[in-house]
């Protein structure tokens, strides 16, 4: 017979099982996220910040 899993999520570092409702399962996983989010916010900040330098210097180009 097929025994029946409880309900539970996954920790977003290292997928452990944790409680529903959490989302991360220790001190360590939640410093390792906070380190993995501000490292994305500054990688998104600087693609933009090309993206937009691009956009103006191609405009300033194109101007006779």
């Amino acid at each position: 017979m097929v025994e029946k899993i409880p309900p539970h999520n996954h920790c977003h570092m290292c997928m452990k099982a944790i409680p529903v409702g959490e989302k991360l399962c220790s001190e360590e996983c939640r410093q390792k996220y906070t380190t993995l989010t501000k490292r994305r916010r500054i990688i998104w900040l600087f693609l933009w910040a090309i993206i937009v330098g691009s956009i103006i210097v191609l405009m300033l180009v194109q101007t006779p």
